[in-house]
């Protein structure tokens, strides 16, 4: 699976399960890190572990598994590392501290409702 496939897919399974304030941004020329990193954020820690639960799932049962998982313990910031793209799932008042799109603002940002406008 390509990098933009793992995007759509990721963001097509956020969305169905709720996630808020869904961002997808392509960092490819700006960090060594990854391609892409995904944004959004759930409204308590039982849905973040819950987003992060079905998105680990979803593209396990796709054959993609992740090659990371930070943070599920605290379910305020749960980080899956895919290599390519990198899903970053958080608490709403902790999106709003790190603030991860003003840090990553020169990067490109992809309509996620395009995205989910795709079959």
């Amino acid at each position: 699976m390509t990098a933009n496939e793992l995007v759509k897919n990721t963001v097509k399974i956020l969305d169905s399960k709720k996630a808020e304030e869904l961002v997808a941004i392509r960092v490819k020329d700006l960090t060594i890190l990854a391609e892409y990193f995904i944004i959004a954020n759930g409204t308590s820690n039982t849905q973040v572990k819950m987003l992060a639960d079905e998105v680990e799932y979803q593209l396990g049962e796709m054959g993609i598994k992740p090659h990371k998982v930070e943070g599920y313990q605290s379910g305020n910031w749960i980080v899956l590392d895919y290599i390519d793209v990198v899903v970053h799932i958080f608490l709403t008042e902790t999106r709003e501290f790190y603030s991860l799109e003003r840090l990553w603002a020169d990067g490109d940002v992809l309509n996620t409702e395009t995205i989910l406008g795709e079959n």
